[in-house]
């Protein structure tokens, strides 16, 4: 029941779905379809022959302090130096500082594959490429040159430390302190939460921290941004330590560390009292990739799903005397592993094309900017919500197996947990959606969308093959305007009724995204009815518009039935 990689469905995605070749985009010219086959048939290998086999092993041991500190599983720190070795950290990072200069796209797609064999160790290089795009954005031309080749190769790895214990969302409460002192700062504070904040596999590691300096107001305005090293650069020992590792749910291969800054040597990036600025310009990329952990995570534990579901035997299909018959015969059986593939597949489309239009940001698409930021909480949000209850319906086709943890169903579900909850808690993101993004622009990226959308539908009318993809979409659509024109209704005299319907509609905005994105698939795999994958895909495609699209029409009522009941209750009745 190891993991293999989807290599098919990629190459479907980029060469027949999005034709990546013709789509103008810097760097894109070059993916021709012998280049990318390798890159990912290479990535899919080590995915299975090193990363996956250490999964379980990082769960069962976990991470251990040990005089200040963090000790990974084992086995961890050499699979670890082959993805160095093969400069897997580096593959969209720039040529000169080491990096491939491949598009982000590519990063991704890779990404996918190392999430699913191993979330945990694929966190320790996940967040070194955040801190990675912070100091090339922000960091002066001596941090570059200092900083971005240990990074990029993954020599030193970095890490974002945002949260303290009296604050999580709300930024503005943080107490950590910078000083200046000469060209330097002196960072005193504590940081929770801290992903990779301290192991064994790197010689340094590169600390991205929030801080307040003097005359910065309150709030946000008063925050700035440090890097903060483990180790100087005169090789010693810099004012920072691990005072806690957490003992989490999952992900217990990856070291979530409370963070002590003591009066440690910091150096300012960016602008003085702009650290948010700087902070999130790595957001959409994390956001993004947290959105790929939801539904990467559920791949593997769909693949594992399956192939326990055509060995065990378990009933018959109809009454009667016979042999029992694989699990996979039962309708209810196919419901689940139908409803997982649809969104699985859904949700890689939506993830990929999300990367492109980040990629068209990059080299100054300011519409494709405005899209991808429209569609960063639906790809994180949706698609964390929706890959968590993927992999519970996985662990549900084991039966009591899955509740055991001889089986990997258990970890799946613990592992896929945490991804609805950082980098912006699932609910935050759509309030971030209702409450910030739709308005955005006088409303430019979301009219886009719709346009969009019922363009491609358009298209398509007449076309009797694609009628049962595209009449439910268009329909979706219009349940999507629906809840925009209420929101609209009722923004100005009644905010917490919108906002009452916020994760209502980031769900909305989600079926309708993975249905624009199986009208694409199911447009790219017409006529090939022959080709067994292609096949797959029309039915798969069917599946989604009749079995969950009509999820639509709930979200609707939802929303459009305001507040009233979810304020109504005062603090102390509940």
């Amino acid at each position: 029941m190891g993991y293999t990689a989807p290599l098919e469905d990629y190459a479907f995605l980029l060469h027949r779905v999005m034709q990546v070749q013709s789509l103008g985009i810097p760097g894109y010219a070059e993916l021709d379809e012998g280049f990318t086959a390798a890159v990912l048939e290479a990535a899919g290998k080590i995915a299975a022959d090193v990363l996956a086999p250490l999964n379980t092993v990082g769960d069962r041991e976990g991470c251990v302090l040990e005089n200040g500190v963090v000790r990974t599983p084992e086995g961890f720190k050499a699979a670890f130096e082959q993805l160095r070795a093969g400069g897997w950290m580096a593959l969209d990072c720039a040529a000169e500082y080491g990096g491939q200069g491949l598009p982000y796209l590519m990063h991704t797609a890779v990404n996918e594959a190392f999430v699913s064999a191993n979330m945990a160790l694929n966190m320790y290089q996940g967040l070194t490429h955040g801190a990675y795009s912070a100091l090339r954005a922000h960091g002066t031309a001596e941090q570059k040159a200092y900083y971005l080749p240990k990074l990029a190769s993954c020599e030193w790895t970095g890490t974002m430390n945002l949260t303290e214990p009296q604050c999580g969302t709300d930024l503005g409460l943080i107490r950590t302190r910078a000083e200046a002192e000469g060209e330097a700062w002196r960072i005193t504070g504590t940081k929770i939460f801290i992903s990779a904040g301290d192991h064994d596999m790197a010689e340094n590691i590169v600390h991205l921290v929030l801080a307040k300096a003097p005359g910065g107001g309150e709030g946000t305005r008063g925050i700035s941004l440090f890097v903060v090293p483990k180790v100087l650069a005169d090789g010693t020992r810099n004012a920072v330590s691990v005072g806690k590792l957490e003992a989490k749910m999952g992900i217990h291969g990856s070291a979530t560390c409370v963070m002590n800054y003591d009066g440690a040597q910091g150096w300012l990036v960016g602008d003085l009292h702009k650290g948010m600025r700087a902070m999130f310009t790595m957001m959409n990329e994390a956001r993004l990739g947290v959105g790929c952990q939801g539904y990467a995570v559920a791949e593997a534990a769909y693949q594992a799903a399956t192939a326990y579901a055509k060995d065990r035997l378990q009933g018959r299909m109809a009454e009667g005397a016979g042999p029992a018959q694989p699990l996979i015969v039962h309708p209810d059986i196919r419901r689940s592993l139908m409803d997982q593939k649809a969104f699985i597949e859904g949700a890689r489309a939506l993830t990929f094309w999300g990367a492109s239009l980040i990629d068209r940001g990059h080299h100054g698409d300011a519409a494709a900017e405005g899209l991808a930021s429209l569609l960063i909480p639906v790809i994180k949000g949706f698609l964390t919500d929706k890959g968590f209850e993927s992999t519970v319906q996985a662990q549900q086709i084991w039966g009591g197996h899955g509740y055991i943890e001889d089986n990997p169903a258990s970890q799946f579900v613990r592992d896929a947990r945490i991804a609805m909850i950082y980098e912006g808690a699932n609910g935050v993101q759509a309030l971030d959606l209702v409450g910030r993004k739709l308005a955005s622009d006088g409303g430019k990226a979301i009219r886009a969308f719709l346009q969009m959308i019922l363009a491609e539908c358009q298209a398509l009318e007449g076309d009797a093959a694609m009628e049962p993809v595209a009449k439910p979409l268009k329909r979706a659509a219009g349940q999507l305007q629906e809840a925009l024109v209420y929101f609209m209704s009722v923004a100005g005299q009644s905010p917490q009724d919108a906002l009452a319907g916020s994760t209502d509609f980031l769900h909305l905005m989600g079926h309708v995204s993975l249905g624009l994105m199986w009208l694409r698939m199911a447009k790219a795999a017409q006529g090939a009815e022959n080709i067994p994958f292609l096949q797959a895909k029309l039915v798969t495609a069917r599946h989604f518009m009749t079995r969950q699209l009509p999820t639509c029409a709930l979200h609707l009522a939802r929303i459009m039935a305001g507040g009233e009941t979810v304020m109504a209750l005062p603090a102390e009745a509940f």
